[in-house]
């Protein structure tokens, strides 16, 4: 059986500190250590059939990159120039962003929707939506009505929920992700 593939953006470490506690939710049984996207190539994440992407907030809601919304490092802007355009029907992909609703309350973890409409666009089957509710926010681009197009962590202001979140989102994305891998195994 092939195994669930975890691959995050990260400028002060803490998307990596979320993806890390998932794979520990999961097990390294059916998930592989979180890699950044700075660190790897293209055809290291296209071998996963099942994902788990994750992203911090940086900018007006643009991909994180060192151009665009002024990262320090390379993130997911630069991964997704040597990316290309690949056809991903057949994958299966998990969104997981980080925002302060407090401090940017008008754009919310708008990171989140601008990398989740990327894969879109690849064709992949996108999972993992998770309720607004618990949250204070004026907008977000990665709420389409009640709900976020993935789990979103607010490690400043909700910091005391970010472990039942994870482990409630992780057990809802857990059984989908699995099906994808038994499905191709």
């Amino acid at each position: 059986m092939s195994k669930i593939g975890i691959f995050f953006g990260t400028e002060t470490g803490t998307t990596r500190l979320i993806a890390k506690k998932i794979y520990k939710l999961l097990g390294d049984e059916i998930a592989d250590k979180p890699l950044n996207v700075n660190r790897i190539t293209p055809a290291e994440m296209l071998n996963y059939d099942a994902l788990i992407l994750g992203t911090p907030s940086y900018g007006e809601g643009d991909i994180p990159s060192s151009g665009i919304s002024g990262c320090f490092e390379p993130n997911w802007g630069e991964f997704l120039a040597l990316l290309g355009k690949p056809d991903m029907s057949g994958k299966r992909i998990a969104f997981f962003g980080l925002g302060a609703q407090e401090r940017y309350s008008e754009r919310f973890a708008s990171s989140l929707m601008a990398l989740y409409t990327t894969f879109a666009m690849f064709g992949a089957e996108l999972i993992g939506e998770w309720s607004t509710e618990g949250y204070t926010f004026d907008y977000s681009a990665s709420a389409i009505g009640d709900r976020f197009v993935g789990l979103v962590i607010d490690q400043r202001t909700q910091g005391m929920l970010t472990d039942e979140r994870l482990k409630t989102w992780v057990e809802q994305i857990k059984p989908q992700l699995v099906d994808k891998l038994a499905s191709v195994a």
